[in-house]
């Protein structure tokens, strides 16, 4: 699925929600941040989710779910999740949904100063 398409469900999701959040340009993709941490994001054609780490592992057991690798390694809580893995809304949201109940254990992404 084209990245620009589902950065798009994934703001009108958030909208729909009532979340405020920002959208950045990241990794090839669109980034969404809530409170300054990353949330989720577009990259490669699909999903990119952040969310508890100790869920990680049950999660990646879904279809079209895995790891996410980047620079060569694991990236603990962040899951790759492939375009069949959330076609539908309802599904997207539930994505969604996992990577807001850990946003406020995550660690912020905003640079100290």
């Amino acid at each position: 699925m084209d990245n620009l398409i589902t950065g798009e469900r994934i703001a009108d999701l958030l909208s729909i929600k009532g979340i405020d959040f920002e959208q950045k340009k990241m990794f090839g993709g669109l980034c969404f941040l809530v409170d300054d941490k990353m949330l989720a994001g577009t990259y490669k054609g699909g999903v990119m989710a952040r969310v508890s780490p100790e869920e990680a592992d049950l999660l990646a057991e879904k279809p079209g779910v895995s790891h996410m690798i980047h620079a060569g390694r694991a990236m603990p809580g962040y899951l790759m999740i492939e375009s069949e893995a959330y076609e539908e809304d309802e599904a997207l949201g539930f994505w969604l949904d996992k990577c807001l109940e850990y946003n406020p254990k995550a660690k912020s992404s905003k640079k100290k100063k």
